[in-house]
């Protein structure tokens, strides 16, 4: 098994999880939420606000995880574990585009989540959207958690030092970038509607594109070859 953790490894696992439907969902109803109230102002301050909570505590769970996987004797066979989560995930992301249940996705933000979810987007303050990002960056766990398991798990076998705590950061940038630039698309004068509705037409692909890249990532993981 590989010791070393490369650069591109680390960005294209956090561009797969940032392409998870949940975050962008959220942010796209935010923004189309402050634009049809006609404070278009507050488009800028309120999503650069929401993406760099998500990156935050995102970071910071990451980080916790990372300290604790570092500090164990057991790294292998979490690596090892994370790796079969993670080809369970990417299956059940397949079969979900293939076979759809009526009841929507498997991994997905649960339905009891998403009215708390709603009541903080209409609040529309910075102190609400901070709550908001710390929220999604937490309930979106279901959807992409073992892309970032693994990618974790692989720091860990770094143990615990700088570098494993920069890629920490690569990853989480890349993770936010499709955040990014939703944001400025739309602040720019970017029709709202025309992203919702692009989003919604291309859902189902991107968790397609997920699942499959989550079964790439594993097999690479179980086969020692990153």
């Amino acid at each position: 098994m590989l010791q070393n953790v490369s650069i591109p490894t680390i960005v294209g696992a956090g561009l797969l999880d940032s392409i998870n439907p949940c975050a962008i969902a959220v942010l796209i109803f935010l923004l189309t939420y402050l634009i049809a109230l006609k404070i278009r102002r507050k488009v800028f301050t309120i999503g650069l606000v929401y993406i760099l909570t998500v990156y935050i505590v995102y970071f910071l769970a990451g980080l916790g995880l990372l300290s604790a996987i570092a500090s164990t004797k057991i790294t292998v066979t979490i690596y090892n574990f994370a790796s079969i989560v993670l080809l369970i995930f990417g299956i059940i992301n397949i079969k979900d585009y293939f076979w759809p249940s009526e009841s929507g996705p498997l991994l997905r933000i649960p339905e009891s989540k998403k009215k708390i979810i709603e009541k903080w987007t209409k609040k529309a303050s910075i102190p609400a959207t901070i709550v908001l990002g710390s929220l999604v960056a937490a309930f979106e766990l279901p959807c992409t958690g073992g892309i970032y398991l693994a990618i974790l798990a692989m720091l860990g076998k770094l143990g615990w030092s700088f570098q494993p705590i920069a890629y920490l950061l690569i990853y989480n940038f890349f993770f936010v970038l499709p955040l990014l630039v939703i944001w400025l698309v739309m602040y720019y004068g970017q029709s709202s509607e025309k992203i919702k509705s692009y989003f919604q037409g291309q859902k189902n692909l991107l968790r397609l594109v997920m699942g499959l890249g989550m079964v790439l990532l594993a097999l690479l993981m179980l086969f020692g070859l990153v």
